[in-house]
């Protein structure tokens, strides 16, 4: 097991190191600007009609993002769908969304070329020269939002804008989504030291720990995924997310022998509750979130909550998912994992075999 130094998140030269990963972090804000800046022009050619899909079906990269966006309010029934192709029902009343990277995804080349063949109202956002892309080309009036980075959270706000242009979703503020992460990367700068530092703070509290993320919202529970994605890549240890009954029983930990050795053995790591909390006030989530802290107080877990409650929705779910990937950074910097040119990216390539969930 790799051993954590504190000392490396304020040392510049490991820092340095990371400045790659660091950087692309630092610049999720712009990426979110840029994304809709190149989407502009198919953007304002968009406008409801008055003609609704029969249902929306949305494919690849984050389209659980999407997903959890749209469903509590879309006018119409709504299904991410994993792949490969399509739903059988799907047709040409439906319309499908396909977010796509630069890199091959051969669940949602298959979803555009489904699309394509079954004459379905297609949206997508992808490279213009990806396949994705390329598999959508035979739909002369396919709506399509060329990205401008692998970035699936900036492909995904380009998408919920042009929903909500359709009248298929709420209000995105893709503003507001890049202010809220550009004062993200302000908190978490490698310029502040671990005193000042939420990011820093949060990987000291994982350096000996196993992580058991929660979040009670439906966003929140999304942002959890992505936040354990990137600290399993960090640390190269097991983490978890998932809903209050499956993280209660976990939680049910001997108590902690206040005598022991720390180096006798050092892979008996115990777990740490984090709690991604973005103002969501409703009966349930708070019911769900006592129990939880109850349990860990009475087993000697440590609790850690991460809260952000100012801004949309959208912008309060990048927000928890950014400081997560910064503390996942920041572990993944004091473990030794990273500085290396052999590591993995720990706030993920945008390749969704990287991604558990689906």
């Amino acid at each position: 097991m790799s051993f954590f130094d504190d000392t490396r998140l304020d040392d510049p030269a490991a820092l340095e190191a990371a400045d790659h990963l660091l950087r692309r972090l630092a610049m999720a804000g712009a990426r979110v600007r840029a994304e809709l800046e190149a989407s502009e022009e198919a953007l304002s050619k968009l406008e409801s009609d008055g003609f609704r899909p029969r249902a929306v079906v949305a494919a690849g990269r984050d389209a659980r993002l999407v997903r959890a966006v749209l469903e509590p309010v879309c006018p119409v029934p709504f299904l991410a769908w994993p792949g490969p192709g399509l739903p059988g029902w799907a047709g040409p009343l439906d319309l499908v969304v396909v977010l796509g990277g630069a890199a091959e995804d051969t669940e949602a080349v298959s979803a555009a070329a489904e699309a394509v063949r079954r004459g379905c109202g297609l949206m997508v956002a992808a490279p213009e020269d990806s396949p994705v892309a390329i598999a959508s080309a035979g739909l002369r009036h396919a709506i399509r939002l060329p990205s401008q980075s692998d970035d699936q959270l900036a492909a995904a706000v380009a998408v919920l804008q042009a929903l909500h242009q359709m009248e298929l979703g709420p209000e995105v503020d893709h503003k507001a989504v890049a202010a809220l992460l550009d004062d993200v990367a302000i908190q978490c700068s490698p310029n502040n030291d671990v005193a000042s530092n939420p990011a820093k703070e949060l990987a000291l509290v994982l350096a000996d720990a196993l992580p058991l993320v929660w979040g009670g919202s439906v966003l929140a529970a999304r942002a959890a995924r992505r936040v354990v994605e990137a600290l399993r890549l960090a640390s190269g240890r097991p983490a978890l997310a998932a809903d209050a009954g499956h993280l209660l029983p976990v939680l049910n930990q001997p108590p902690r022998d206040l005598f022991a050795d720390p180096f006798d053995k050092p892979e008996e790591l115990r777990p740490a509750l984090i709690i991604l909390d973005d103002g969501v006030d409703e009966a349930g989530v708070a019911e769900q979130r006592q129990k939880l802290e109850s349990k860990a107080e009475a087993h000697d877990v440590r609790v850690h909550i991460i809260r952000q409650a100012e801004g949309t929705d959208v912008a309060r779910y990048a927000a928890l998912t950014q400081q997560g990937r910064y503390a996942a950074a920041y572990l993944g910097i004091g473990l030794g994992r990273y500085g290396m040119a052999t590591v993995d990216d720990p706030v993920g390539s945008g390749n969704p075999s990287e991604d558990p969930a689906w």
